[in-house]
């Protein structure tokens, strides 16, 4: 579990003396260590973690790596790093086990088996704090009274299954806020996908029996719900009542839909994920099928990072108790082979779970199909990476070509404004580099300084990119990460021409940066794709060839850059278009703000509304509505 791994392509050939000055820190902390169970971090001179690991007894495990005769030169290289050791003691070795799958994501040490894709999951919740209960998508804490269902491998999958269940079930999918004032039923009723409980066209002893059926279908129990709908749909039929028995016959056929969808069904299988990982060339891949109440609710891979000789074993060891870190596992994990220390990760993720979890390794049998499934798309998908790795190879060798860099750039940053007349504007600094995208690097700057503009008079975005320029680089200089940290980049890309260029090295000279790779990308006439000219210092402008599969990747990083900043801007803007008139009445907190919008259903109504109508409002009080009336009618 706690094997240390560095990247794939690490080569060293290091006499154990290189690791003397490491090796002087650990011998001189080895007396202070308990023989107890815990965490030890190992740093560099930095203070950065280079590994997490857990022991059952901290004093043997830190000795481990004094036996340099025994040590793979990766471990050498690492000890050669250390220069200072930090430990937390564990009442068991179980919690010592659960502390370093922590510590393990939030530091993300560079000697770990590192699962970098850790996007959260959707769920599908039942919200349970109202009279009439809500169905909707939800990721995040769970901070409201309810039942979850997943997770879902996708919010494509969610949303299929919630459509189906709205016409099975006929749950609302609104906010409380929505609910609250409606006098009419919505058009989620008129196309048979909500029973209107918010008009009350449904009763809450009606409408909590379709709460339970669908609980039943979520937890498995759907053959019972469509067997009770069968009845009601004979009744209805024998009683000549056609429109009701056509009601429920569509409820059954939204049922079926939903278990038509699902890819791999097995019976017994209950409430279970099944892991699989395939390794070739050094580098692996681990698929993850969630499988609830028997059926699947999608998959997804994961390339980890780790070193090349490291087993499989070991490898989905270290990905399971980080995958896990943050959600609470189910009661079956089955997977496609033995780990080392199965029984100590079991008991792991029983105590995170707060129930029993078995870990199963199905050797035959209807439980070994979804495994074998989830194998074989383990294999399709890193073969799929390797080709995409070869040809995303090629192109990084293309750029630094095409720019004159000394190699292929490892880290490609490229950035782009957007906004309004200079309103809501926002920088965006999108990451790729040799495995693609890096989702997790992105990063978005709101304007603040002179280049944005209030009042929609226009901005100035050469002010914006300076401004974007001197925050990023700044603090990467404050923070010291310097050409050795992982966060600088070999080559910058800035959407825009000269102008935007000038801008760029002007910051850099000011900042002492005088040799980063910087190149701007203005699109050509009519802002004709393919035709763009690209402008570096010291060199005349120039143009790659049009079918050139490099300047197609290169269209597609600023593309992206593009892409995210308008994101940001619009997501900025429709925070703005929120704020409601309410918002500038002095002494309106929220609770009062709330009130007012459910009673009168809108800022608009509000403004109009006469004092007697104010005072009414549960909450608000004599004081609060004068001064309302006042702020809206020139009174105060």
């Amino acid at each position: 579990m706690s094997t240390a791994g560095d990247e794939q392509n690490f080569e060293l050939n290091a006499p154990p003396e290189l690791a003397a000055e490491g090796a002087g820190v650990l011998r001189a902390a080895l007396p202070t260590l308990p023989l107890s169970p815990g965490v030890y971090r190992m740093l560099d001179a930095k203070g950065d973690a280079l590994y997490v690991g857990k022991a059952r007894a901290l004093r043997k495990r830190v000795a481990q790596y004094l036996q340099f005769d025994r040590m793979p030169n990766r471990l050498l290289r690492m000890v050669a790093e250390t220069r200072r050791l930090e430990i937390v003691t564990t009442h068991t070795e179980v919690e010592a086990l659960l502390l370093e799958s922590n510590l393990i994501k939030r530091l993300m040490p560079r000697y770990n088996v590192l699962l970098r894709d850790d996007k959260s999951f959707p769920y599908i919740a039942l919200i349970e704090d109202h009279d009439f209960a809500q169905i909707a998508k939800h990721r995040g804490s769970r901070d409201r009274k309810g039942r979850y269902f997943g997770p879902f491998a996708s919010a494509g999958a969610v949303n299929q299954t919630l459509t189906a269940m709205q016409r099975a079930f006929l749950l609302r999918s609104c906010s409380d806020a929505i609910f609250a004032v409606r006098t009419r039923p919505c058009l989620l009723y008129q196309i048979k996908r909500c029973s209107a409980p918010c008009v009350g066209r449904i009763t809450k002893d009606a409408y909590g029996k379709l709460v339970d059926e669908a609980v039943d279908f979520l937890e498995g129990r759907s053959h019972d719900a469509q067997g009770e709908l069968a009845a009601k749909m004979q009744t209805a039929a024998d009683a000549m009542d056609f429109e009701t028995a056509a009601m429920y016959r569509d409820r059954i056929r939204a049922l079926t839909a939903v278990q038509a969808r699902q890819d791999i069904n097995v019976e017994g299988l209950g409430d279970s994920d099944v892991v699989a990982i395939h390794a070739e060339g050094g580098q692996t891949c681990i698929q993850v099928f969630f499988f609830r109440g028997g059926r699947n609710y999608g998959n997804r891979a994961y390339f980890p990072r780790h070193d090349r000789n490291l087993s499989t074993g070991d490898v989905l060891a270290a990905f399971l108790g980080q995958f896990y870190s943050d959600k609470p596992p189910p009661p079956t994990v089955a997977l496609s082979q033995e780990v080392p220390e199965q029984d100590l990760l079991e008991q792991a993720l029983g105590a995170r779970a707060e129930k029993r979890v078995r870990i199963l390794v199905p050797e035959r049998g209807d439980k070994r199909k979804p495994v074998e499934h989830a194998l074989a798309n383990a294999r399709e998908a890193l073969a799929r990476r390797m080709a995409e790795s070869g040809a995303q190879a090629k192109l990084l060798d293309g750029v630094a070509a095409a720019f004159g860099l000394d190699a292929p750039p490892k880290r490609i940053e490229i950035y782009d404004n957007s906004h309004i007349q200079g309103t809501n504007a926002i920088g965006g600094m999108v990451v790729a580099g040799p495995d693609g995208f890096v989702k997790g690097q992105y990063r978005k700057f709101n304007i603040r300084g002179p280049g944005k503009s209030d009042t929609g008079a226009g901005g100035d975005d050469y002010a914006m990119m300076r401004e974007v320029f001197e925050r990023r680089f700044s603090r990467a200089l404050r923070e010291d990460a310097g050409r050795d940290g992982g966060t600088w980049p070999d080559l910058v890309l800035v959407d825009g021409g000269p102008g935007q260029l000038s801008s760029v090295m002007g910051v850099l000279a000011e900042l002492g940066i005088d040799d980063l790779n910087v190149v701007a990308i203005a699109k050509g006439p009519d802002r004709d794709a393919g035709r763009e000219r690209f402008f570096m210092p010291g060199r005349e402008p120039f143009q790659l060839e049009p079918r050139d599969p490099v300047l197609y990747y290169l269209q597609r990083l600023r593309d992206e850059a593009h892409r995210f900043a308008i994101g940001g801007h619009r997501a900025r803007r429709s925070k703005g278009l929120e704020r409601s008139a309410l918002d500038e009445v002095p002494g309106i907190g929220p609770r009062r703000k709330k009130a007012l919008l459910l009673h009168f259903g809108s800022a608009a109504s509000v403004k109009r509304a006469g004092l007697a109508d104010l005072e009414a409002v549960s909450g608000v009080g004599k004081a609060a509505a004068k001064k309302i009336y006042d702020h809206f009618h020139d009174g105060g």
